[in-house]
């Protein structure tokens, strides 16, 4: 279960959208998440959305997959297992998202996961891998530091 926290200071002025170095508005954010759980959609949007984003959700990898097709995310939060289905299809996602727009970052956020499937997410294309149950105001701040910092791209001979 995610739980709210308050925030204060740097991560309060980057959820309002106002950047540190002055009082203007911040380039509009948009978010999706990716969870079969209805309750950390619901969470997530609700947090997120308070805090200016523009949060799209998806329970299932088709619903996920249209919504990446149609919309460019600055991050993605994804869950790695999608129903009843045993695969970690969130792999899939990440792939899709990677090759569609490189720049998008996402965050994994799963209940399973060992040292195998994380690196299997991180090769694919993840940039953070959290795991449940995590506060909403700690994922908040892997939102943040990604946001803010430049991805570093690789150079494959």
């Amino acid at each position: 279960m995610l739980m709210i926290k308050t925030v204060s200071g740097r991560l309060l002025q980057f959820l309002r959208g106002r950047d540190k170095r002055s009082d203007e508005q911040v380039d509009s954010r948009s978010l999706l998440v990716v969870d079969d759980e209805e309750s950390i959609c619901f969470s997530m949007r609700e947090y997120f959305s308070q805090h200016g984003f523009k949060v799209d959700t998806a329970r299932e990898i088709e619903e996920a997959e249209g919504l990446i097709n149609s919309t460019d995310y600055r991050v993605i939060i994804q869950d790695l297992r999608l129903g009843i289905t045993r695969n970690p299809d969130g792999i899939e996602i990440i792939k899709l998202v990677h090759k569609r727009n490189p720049d998008t970052r996402i965050i994994v956020l799963t209940s399973y996961g060992s040292k195998e499937v994380e690196d299997e997410a991180r090769r694919a294309g993840a940039d953070a891998f959290l795991r449940k149950p995590k506060p909403l105001s700690q994922v908040a701040q892997v939102v943040q530091g990604l946001i803010e910092s430049p991805r570093v791209r690789t150079v494959r001979a």
